[in-house]
């Protein structure tokens, strides 16, 4: 049955009252009276049929209801709708009124309900409900505009035709033959639409089978609904389960900073069970440092590699924490708990692996130089052209200027980067081995040789890259040995009578004046003249300032990865007192300069400092100040010994007559060799 409410007062309220109290489709839910002159009449009359009455629509505001009589002509259909809801359907007072005399007529007669049927169209249209009537022939008799909708069908398809034609699975039919009401009835229609109707059997005073009558609502977005609502809870279900079934220790806590959710593996980290967390801060673990959830709600940026002590036993773990934000709102914070225990020893394995790689293969490329210096940028030119030749390379640099770093990228950049890179640094292996390491040595070449013999390096790098560090500082017994492997591409094995031809890439490096020990005759000038055949020298730091803030946010990349921080970058004025250091120790004394900074730092700094900077050069002693001021004429030995090779390099182009050739064959150096050194030194008046 359909709510109505009656608004006002006129000529035929009353008789539209007596009509709707006694009508079996509509019930009058309310009369609202606007005039005090006829309260005391309207109350009566509420009072004769149990009407409840108001003195406004508020005062009867109901979202139920579905006609909204109005006897002033002064409302508006958005005013009812504010108050009755959607559904409401705003009716004049004479159309009520002619309505109201149609359905008397249709409870006593169903011919006259036909005759009757047109005039309420409008009210029937109206509303949002699907209404469709059949009469005792199953043919349809009604059918509103809803309906239309709701099934895809015209009414005027659908007037006088059997009702099965409309609705295949109607229900009607059976309603007038069993003669019983329907309420709220699930059913499906042929295009999808899933509707709930409620079927009523029309039937005359006499008892007989006139028809049926049925109003029905769409209801497929309120399922599909449902459907995601139930799919959501699945969702969480399975989200729950999956968080309490998880090795690793998860706690989440809401926007406040109070706990929402521990998993298993956090109490059995922490020894804290739920009791102890759910709704308290998230502060309740913390034994040592800072919380990690606090930072992250205040910043609303995740935080990694935070360290920490938590729980009663203060264990040492590593925090991960980020925070849950659902369309641009904060929600709450997740953090994921390890054991530094675990993490030590997955470390371990790990620098056991590398270990073994970084002997078998090159780890780093050009992508990994990092430099916009035009120093920089000319190595890294000179480097990638060595990669595209097989010509011996010699990396010329101070320590700490990323020599090891050249080499992996040049390997790496040849054709030779799917084979073997080999590492080995000549001054940390002593003599007496360092033969057997290089070349191998027969089964029984001397005291403890391995049964079968082994293998050396060369042999293993064989088809890849050897990489020769501090070549400089090659006993001479040996550096005859590495001048025959460069010269014949074969090596013989210690206590060996057979060469074994090779094929292998060599790159050695060196921090030392080669030259000069041609000169003191502790390095040999053939083989000089082998390893120097492709010499790129790489820049000092010093003479590459303009790099230190990339090689910073590189550098402090890599130490936030080994230290388990979240640095971003360094201030400016840190990066002003980096560049006034002279930095002896170059890129490697630059790394621990902020490797140091950051072990000092407090958890939620993210900025390196001025005051984090800690240099040698910002500590010197009075007395050290004093000597410093006395000796400020003195210049660097590379700035010195650099003038000296400049003057040799004008002095002996002027005696050639600036015949480059010439010049390159006096020197003994190559003739690439001079070029880069003219263009070092900026020597052009011979061009």
């Amino acid at each position: 049955m359909q709510k109505a409410v009656i608004y006002g007062t006129g000529e035929h309220l009353e008789p539209l009252v007596h009509l709707l109290s006694s009508s079996r489709v509509i019930q009058i839910s309310a009369i609202i009276i606007v005039k005090p002159s006829a309260s005391e009449g309207l109350k009566r009359l509420a009072a004769q049929f149990s009407i409840p009455f108001a003195d406004s629509l508020e005062g009867a505001a109901d979202p139920a209801v579905d006609f909204l009589i109005d006897f002033t002509s002064r409302l508006t259909l958005e005013t009812a709708r504010v108050h009755f809801g959607k559904r409401v359907s705003l009716i004049p007072s004479s159309i009520a009124w002619q309505f109201s005399q149609a359905l008397s007529a249709s409870e006593h007669y169903i011919p006259s309900y036909r005759s009757k049927l047109h005039k309420i169209n409008t009210i029937l249209d109206s509303t949002h409900d699907g209404m469709i009537a059949i009469n005792e022939n199953l043919s349809v008799t009604l059918f509103n505009k809803s309906a239309e909708k709701m099934t895809g069908s015209k009414k005027e398809d659908v007037i006088g035709h059997p009702v099965q034609e409309v609705i295949p699975n109607s229900q009607l039919p059976r309603v007038m033959s069993d003669g019983k009401e329907e309420i709220n009835q699930e059913q499906i229609l042929d295009n999808g639409t899933k509707i709930i109707t409620t079927r009523i059997p029309i039937i005359d005073e006499f008892g007989n089978k006139m028809g049926a009558f049925a109003v029905f609502k769409d209801i497929t977005e309120m399922i599909d609904l449902a459907e995601e609502v139930t799919n959501l809870k699945s969702i969480q279900s399975m989200l729950h389960a999956i968080i309490q079934s998880s090795e690793e220790a998860i706690s989440v806590v809401d926007e406040e900073g109070k706990g929402l959710m521990i998993n298993p593996a956090y109490t059995k980290l922490t020894g804290l069970t739920s009791e102890k967390v759910i709704g308290k801060p998230a502060t309740i673990d913390i034994s040592e440092g800072e919380s990690i959830h606090m930072q992250v709600l205040k910043t609303r940026k995740p935080v990694r590699g935070a360290r920490l002590k938590v729980g009663p036993q203060r264990r040492d773990v590593v925090v991960n924490v980020a925070p849950i934000i659902v369309d641009g709102v904060l929600k709450g914070s997740v953090g994921v708990i390890h054991d530094v225990s675990e993490i030590k020893s997955l470390t371990e394995e790990l620098s056991r692996a590398r270990q073994i790689i970084r002997t078998l293969e090159a780890k780093y490329s050009f992508e990994d130089i990092k430099g916009e210096s035009e120093e920089m940028k000319f190595a890294v030119e000179q480097a990638r052209l060595a990669a595209s030749t097989p010509a011996t390379v010699l990396l010329r640099g101070e320590s700490g200027t990323g020599k090891e770093l050249f080499a992996h990228a040049i390997h790496n950049g040849s054709s030779r980067k799917y084979n073997k890179f080999i590492r080995v640094n000549c001054a940390a292996i002593s003599e007496s081995l360092l033969e057997s390491e290089l070349f191998g040595y027969e089964e029984g070449a001397f005291s403890g040789a391995l049964r079968g013999g082994k293998r050396g390096l060369f042999e293993e790098a064989n088809g890849g890259s050897i990489f020769l560090d501090e070549i400089g500082e090659l006993a001479p017994a040996m550096q005859a040995k590495l001048l025959r492997v460069l010269q014949e591409k074969e090596i013989r094995r210690v206590g060996g009578t057979k060469s074994i031809p090779i094929n292998v890439r060599v790159i050695a490096a060196t921090n030392i004046n080669l030259e000069r020990k041609i000169g003191e005759g502790a390095f040999r000038e053939d083989l000089y003249y082998r390893l120097n055949r492709m010499p790129i020298y790489i820049p000092p730091l010093r003479a590459r300032k303009q790099d230190i803030r990339l090689l910073a946010r590189h550098l402090i990349h890599k130490l936030n990865q080994d230290y388990g921080k979240n640095i971003e970058e360094i201030t400016v004025q840190a990066e002003a007192i980096l560049k006034q250091y002279e930095w002896p120790g170059n890129v490697r004394e630059l790394e621990n300069v902020l490797g140091r900074a950051m072990i000092h730092m407090d958890p939620h700094e993210q900025s390196i400092g001025s005051s984090h900077i800690d240099l040698p050069s910002l500590e010197k002693t009075e007395e050290q100040k004093l000597r410093i001021t006395e000796a400020e004429d003195i210049k660097p030995l590379a700035l010195q010994i650099e003038k000296v090779e400049k003057e040799i390099l004008e002095t002996t182009l002027a005696a050639v007559q600036g015949n480059k050739t010439k010049c390159a064959k006096v020197l003994g150096i190559s003739l690439r060799s001079l070029y880069y050194k003219l263009e070092k030194y900026g020597i052009s008046q011979y061009e």
